[in-house]
């Protein structure tokens, strides 16, 4: 197979493992509560991450995000261009977006509730796609989606490690099974090349820095707290909670490390930030 059928057949075999332990998805996925956490002010001060992204966007432009959940890089960038169009297929995530817009006056930016695939007429100067493509079987077709709405630029925006295998660790002691590895910009990349695309490629530091400094994290201060972030995302299905709050507690030890700062997350691996962009204009 080549690259692009590589990739597909990858998330494939995710939502195969996913459907086989946890049965159908739950309405929704990303709503609710996690809708809440993805959610940011839009005013806050900057991560240089974002930084990063904000230096390709000019103020006249037209800023879309496919798969932009809750606003957080889209509302933000609305205060820096023209217009920010945010699409996204949960309504919890759309919920949360209206929300931050209006308590911050953003009036600039509109919500989409579709999945990117299945949107018609969206177009921008930017389009970006951040921490999306984990999700993406036809990704030839998701790919061609965004070049095609991006007038001038695509950015694609996500973590060395994919989001979704951070918490392999934790996968295995409550499924009893490695989990089926999700792509990133290794597997991402050579299906880029195969449709011809040859992009910039950064990698962002280690670490949340703000102008150059770093962030200290913040560590859970009590066991129950810390309890709650092993629980916190996708990966676990709500009907299995009470399972793997229990493989928490017997494993806490081996999970977290207490120290001044806290109870450190043990299972973490390190990761870096990705920015992949292009030209449309330059990639035929």
């Amino acid at each position: 197979m080549g690259a692009i059928a590589d990739y597909g057949a990858l998330i494939e075999a995710v939502d195969s493992q996913n459907k086989r332990l946890q049965g159908p998805p739950q309405p929704d996925l990303w709503g609710g509560d996690i809708a809440k956490r993805f959610r940011a002010d839009p005013k806050r001060q900057m991560e240089d991450s974002f930084e990063a992204l904000a230096e390709l966007v000019r103020p006249d432009d037209v800023f879309v995000d496919a798969g932009g959940g809750a606003g957080r890089f889209s509302l933000p960038m609305a205060l820096r261009c023209r217009q920010a169009i945010n699409v996204d297929p949960s309504a919890g995530m759309g919920q949360e977006f209206e929300k931050s817009a209006a308590e911050a006056g953003i009036e600039n930016a509109s919500f989409v509730l579709s999945d990117w695939l299945d949107v018609d007429g969206v177009q921008g100067d930017v389009v970006l796609a951040a921490h999306v493509t984990y999700f993406v079987s036809d990704i030839q077709r998701f790919i061609a989606k965004l070049k095609g709405a991006a007038r001038r630029r695509v950015i694609i925006n996500l973590s060395s490690i994919a989001g979704p295998m951070l918490n392999a660790k934790l996968f295995m002691m409550v499924y009893g099974e490695e989990q089926a590895l999700v792509p990133s910009y290794t597997h991402l990349l050579p299906a880029l090349w195969e449709m011809g695309i040859l992009p910039d490629v950064r990698f962002l530091p280690r670490g949340t820095f703000y102008d150059g400094v770093p962030k200290l994290p913040e560590f859970p201060q009590t066991k129950e707290d810390a309890v709650e972030v092993a629980l916190a995302g996708v990966w676990l299905a709500p009907q299995h909670r009470e399972r793997a709050d229990t493989v928490v507690r017997e494993k806490f030890d081996e999970l977290f490390q207490q120290d001044s700062d806290g109870f450190i997350p043990q299972w973490l691996p390190e990761v870096r930030q990705v920015l992949i962009t292009w030209e449309t204009g330059h990639t035929g």
